[in-house]
């Protein structure tokens, strides 16, 4: 039928609805709603000569809707209006994707979770009311019922405050903007002025335009760090009183807000002008990556950690929350803050977003707190969408479509009576590289729907090829509402095995097409070039082109694959220590399959550790002379990637006995990509050990500084 997100009871009726047509009874549950019907539905009016009618169930879910479409009249059963809207919703995708008539059918339905959100930072790059308008469409239209709105950050202060009105004049712009990657060495700058906020008088008028769509927005204002553009406007409000400057590059900076009566008073000031614009329970107050160097150096800091017995800067944080938390529970709000609202006590009514993975989620679901899952590597949409060199520049990651509709937010690990403490996921748009709301669609479409489907739909009925069938009509509904979405579906996925001792072998995969793959060794793909049937050998250095192939023409993005086949391509290796899960890319053997990974991206190609050494022990198969070994390693400390703090290389003819290059060690480097070519002076040896040791916990200062750094590893090349 189409309908995204699937409903979780579909049953066919015989015949066709062929009503042009449609008229709504006029009914309680569509008052909040009424003025916007026909911008859901151009043919739909309300009126007395119903053939659509509504009628109260109080049986039914509170979200919850059943639709029973005949021949010539719809019934809709609900038990509020959010239930009718979402009914509506489900039946303006059907005739949208029937226009010579809806199948008569009946549907039940009712969302899997109570949570179901979307957030948009505009902090970094800021977007119109226009523009906000279009995304509350979005979400409204899939069956969100939440959007995170990310007001506040070290780049800029987007919500006017009548009380202190230098957040509009001062906060909320930056002199100019890093270009390109944040990595990038040199970094260079725009030298121009960028900035915006939206007025007090706008933000009500989006906040009625979310609710007439049965939309919730929770706004989030940033503490105690990600707190630079405030202090630029209120230097007095940091621990060293300036002078401060809205921050030009992306990252995590040491200036945060001080925890003096002064900052508390501005806050509570903020809080109060927020919570008279915003009518939802939740408050979100950050609560993330707030470097505690200022504090530890500040004498007044160290006294209020002495004065309140509290253990260190962790829990002078939790102090700091958990003051602001009994102000807006004086209030009768509650606070949301991401999962480092757990280190040093959690706050006793506070809601975690758990955004580092899922532990910080299992965490505080086992301490009876709600919890809404968005860890990184599956609710990211800031992350690339696809390993081809096309892509538009991201933070970086590697997050495919499938990954995000595939997973699930109740951590196995919980068990029966703490699960009910998961409300639901959402997914993040963090807009660095979003200059323009074109390119947030963009990143968006349709990992957002991805995102609706496994918020709503019971998880059994869930099926991917069926989400990509139904994504077809939408993207024809998109392209004619004139939106930038990513349609990966002609594309393909390639996986590369190795490291068995075997060779190399690549499998190619579609992404849901039905078009045939097609390829070509050295040279171009064209209607004569090979149609793939089954995986194929790599012997030797070489250059495969594929793509999936219709009408003697490439159906999607053409992909050229560069093999490198060295000494050690395709030859067996073991690791003392597995990567992170979701940094495995093909195993252990994508260190040795012969393809160099991208110098910008650490997805697909990179092998990550988390907190841990590589320690690999590769075996060629037979004594061989080797007269050189380069190592790659990523290299990006705003993502908590680090080189590793030295190397060393062993030779053995024999498993048993090493001998030892000279141990050498990483010297510091801006460059994204360290490469150590070691020669190797013609040494014959059958195993080579590896040991490339972990930088170790990240320092303050640093963004997540406390944890263990990542150390990416690359192909080892052997010549």
């Amino acid at each position: 039928m189409g309908i995204i997100p699937l409903p979780n009871k579909i049953a066919n009726i015989s015949g066709i609805n062929n009503t042009k047509e449609f008229v709504l009874s006029d009914h309680e549950f569509i008052k909040d709603f009424s003025s916007i019907i026909s911008t859901l539905i151009p043919n739909l009016k309300i009126g007395n000569n119903e053939n659509i009618s509504i009628q109260k169930d109080e049986t039914i879910k509170d979200e919850g809707y059943q639709i029973e479409i005949l021949k010539d009249k719809i019934n809709i059963k609900a038990s509020s209006s959010k239930g009718t809207f979402y009914a509506i919703q489900s039946l303006r995708q059907l005739i949208e994707f029937h226009p010579n008539g809806i199948p008569c059918l009946r549907i039940e339905d009712a969302p899997r979770f109570p949570y179901r959100g979307m957030h948009l930072d505009v902090g970094r790059h800021f977007f119109s009311v226009a523009d906000i308008k279009t995304y509350i469409d979005l979400l409204s239209t899939y069956k969100f019922n939440t959007f995170h709105w990310h007001l506040t950050e070290d780049q800029g202060w987007r919500i006017e405050i009548k009380k202190y009105t230098k957040l509009q004049e001062i906060a909320a712009f930056r002199k100019e903007t890093i270009i390109g990657h944040n990595n990038t060495n040199p970094q260079q700058f725009d030298g121009k002025k960028y900035g915006g906020y939206y007025t007090q008088e706008e933000i009500k008028e989006i906040v009625k335009y979310a609710q007439q769509r049965q939309i919730t927005i929770i706004p989030e204002i940033e503490m105690p760090g990600h707190a630079q553009a405030a202090l630029s406007a209120y230097p007095e409000l940091g621990c060293t009183k300036g002078p401060f400057e809205a921050a030009t590059q992306w990252g995590v900076f040491e200036d945060v807000f001080c925890p003096n009566e002064v900052t508390f008073k501005f806050l509570e000031d903020v809080l109060t002008e927020v919570m008279e614009l915003f009518p939802s329970e939740y408050i979100h107050i950050g609560g993330d990556e707030c470097p505690k160097t200022k504090w530890k150096e500040s004498a007044f800091c160290q006294k209020i950690i002495k004065d309140n017995n509290l253990k260190d800067e962790h829990g002078l944080q939790s102090y700091f929350i958990g003051r602001i938390e009994k102000f807006l529970n004086s209030k009768g709000r509650q606070i949301i803050g991401w999962d480092e609202i757990l280190e040093g006590g959690l706050a006793p009514n506070a809601t975690v977003m758990s955004w580092r993975g899922v532990e910080g989620g299992i965490a505080a679901a086992k301490l009876k707190h709600n919890v809404i899952m968005t860890p990184t590597d599956y609710c990211y949409f800031d992350y690339y969408q696809s390993q081809h060199s096309s892509e538009p520049l991201a933070i970086g990651g590697d997050l495919p479509l499938q990954k995000v509709y595939n997973y699930e937010p109740i951590p196995e690990t919980l068990i029966e009576n703490e699960k009910k403490y998961i409300l639901g996921a959402q997914g993040n748009i963090w807009t660095e590289y979003m200059k323009d709301f074109k390119q947030v669609q963009y990143m968006a479409l349709p990992r957002m729907q991805a995102m609706s489907e496994l918020n709503w739909t019971n998880k059994e009925l869930k099926n991917y090829d069926s989400f990509i069938s139904r994504l077809q009509n939408h993207f024809s509904w998109w392209k004619k509402l004139g939106y930038n979405f990513a349609d990966k579906s002609t594309d393909l996925h390639y996986f590369v095995k190795s490291g068995e001792g075997n060779g190399v072998k690549l499998e190619l995969k579609t992404n849901g097409s039905k078009f045939p793959i097609h390829y070509a060794i050295n040279s171009a793909l064209d209607k004569n070039s090979k149609q793939y049937s089954k995986e194929i050998e790599i012997n030797e250095t070489c250059k495969i082109i594929a793509a999936t192939f219709g009408n003697s023409t490439a159906k999607g993005r053409i992909d050229t694959i560069n093999f490198n086949m060295h000494k050690g391509a395709g030859k067996k290796i073991t690791l003392k220590n597995l990567p992170a899960t979701k940094y495995s890319a093909y195993g252990p053997g994508s260190t040795l399959n012969g393809i160099i990974g991208s110098n910008s991206k650490f997805g697909t190609e990179w092998l990550g550790f988390e907190g841990k050494d590589f320690e690999a022990i590769i075996d060629l198969s037979k004594v061989t002379e080797v007269d050189n070994i380069t190592l790659r390693f990523f290299n990006s400390p705003t993502q908590w990637i680090y080189p590793p703090k030295n190397v060393a290389v062993l030779f053995s003819q024999d498993g048993n006995n090493y001998n030892e290059l000279p141990a050498f060690i990483i010297q510091p480097s801006t460059n994204t990509i360290i490469e150590y070519p070691l020669p190797t002076a013609n040494t014959k040896t059958r195993f080579i050990k590896i040991i490339a040791n972990n930088y170790g916990i990240i320092p303050d200062g640093k963004e997540g500084a406390g944890n263990g750094a990542w150390l990416f590893v690359d192909e080892v090349v052997i010549e």
